[in-house]
């Protein structure tokens, strides 16, 4: 996975973008589905960033607590750090949202059709994950259906490292 600092460029909002590779994040792009997850605009280059440059697997000091997901993205907002019970709710979040997923089936991009089928009575309740569109999350939150975003970048079954 490679991890992307992103703006958009209407309103310069900065985010992160995850891919599986340069040539997918260009892909992407190309086909318009790269969108500011604040405006929506389409408009988005890549940020100016520094590399990550991990040391080898035999060189990193193990000081993760085993069974809790790593934080999604560095424990500073603003350049400054950010206090330590902030961090802490942010690695509970991310249990409970690992937690949630270990009961949920992908769906990929069927998000959207699914989601629509169980709130219509098509098919049966059941929880599920998977990928919309901003503009697809909106429409479906306007006709009733209800949903929640993902708040950590979870990677499709068989593309994780």
């Amino acid at each position: 996975m490679i991890v992307y600092d992103l703006c958009c460029s209407p309103n310069a909002h900065r985010f992160e973008g995850w891919f599986g590779s340069s040539d997918d994040f260009a892909a992407q792009q190309a086909r318009g589905l790269v969108t500011c997850p604040i405006c929506g605009s389409a408009e988005v280059t890549r940020a100016v960033s520094a590399p990550n440059l991990g040391r080898k697997a035999n060189q990193r000091p193990d000081r993760a607590p085993k069974n809790l997901p790593a934080a999604p993205a560095p424990a500073q907002a603003a350049n400054v750090p950010l206090p330590p019970e902030a961090i802490a709710a942010l690695r509970t979040i991310a249990q409970m949202q690992a937690e949630a997923l270990k009961s949920s089936t992908w769906v990929g991009n069927k998000f959207t059709d699914q989601a629509r089928a169980m709130h219509y009575g098509e098919t049966d309740p059941a929880p599920i994950h998977g990928q919309a569109t901003p503009e697809e999350a909106r429409a479906l939150v306007e006709e009733g259906v209800e949903i929640a975003p993902i708040l950590f970048p979870v990677a499709p079954p068989g593309k994780a490292n």
